[in-house]
């Protein structure tokens, strides 16, 4: 692991997390990438529910009986009670989604993905809004400003570590969604100095 500090920081879209470095093993460390194409991890990443920021729940629960009816939990089975204060997460707090039989509660028992993506599709609304930013941007992740791989992809219990992009090209589009272009030129010009 070698962690570089940025020219300055790069604040989300949601003013946190804040990006102030990076681990460049986000440029060494590859995945499949291409998830719904995936035949093989029975969606593994979902196994443990995640962390959601403290807003981002009630934006879910504010999507109303519709969405409980299309995820297939009631609204109070959706996330642990416990509430962790947390500079990092733009509402300063997050939960985490709770699990139910070795998945996320979010996920699609029938098929694959996660039933909060699908709903935002099927409903023509943003994604980026409703499912958490740590589902999103998996196996990137955030730690104290620095932008980081997920710990399943330096451990390797990863299930589709190896193989494809690297960590950060294959979510170069999310970061860039929520980092903006700035951030990702100076991640750009560092992995193409790492080559």
């Amino acid at each position: 692991m070698s962690v570089v500090a940025l020219d300055h920081d790069y604040p989300s879209i949601f003013a946190a997390p804040v990006i102030r470095a990076v681990d460049t093993d986000i440029f060494a460390l590859r995945y499949f990438t291409h998830c719904m194409a995936c035949g093989f991890c029975n969606d593994q990443c979902c196994s443990y529910g995640v962390d959601i920021d403290r807003d981002n729940m009630e934006r879910l629960r504010g999507l109303g009986p519709a969405f409980e009816a299309f995820a297939g939990v009631l609204q109070a089975g959706w996330f642990k009670p416990e509430i962790v204060e947390d500079r990092e997460f733009p509402s300063g707090a997050h939960g985490r989604t709770s699990a139910v039989d070795g998945k996320c509660v979010f996920a699609d028992r029938k098929g694959r993905g996660c039933r909060i993506h699908a709903y935002c599709l099927e409903k023509g609304l943003d994604y980026h809004v409703y499912k958490p930013m740590v589902s999103i941007l998996f196996p990137l992740t955030f730690e104290h400003g620095v932008l980081v791989p997920s710990p399943e992809a330096v451990d390797g219990s990863l299930v589709c570590a190896g193989d494809g992009p690297s960590v950060y090209d294959g979510m170069r589009g999310e970061v860039a969604y929520f980092f903006g272009k700035d951030l990702i030129a100076a991640l750009d010009a560092l992995r193409d100095r790492a080559r």
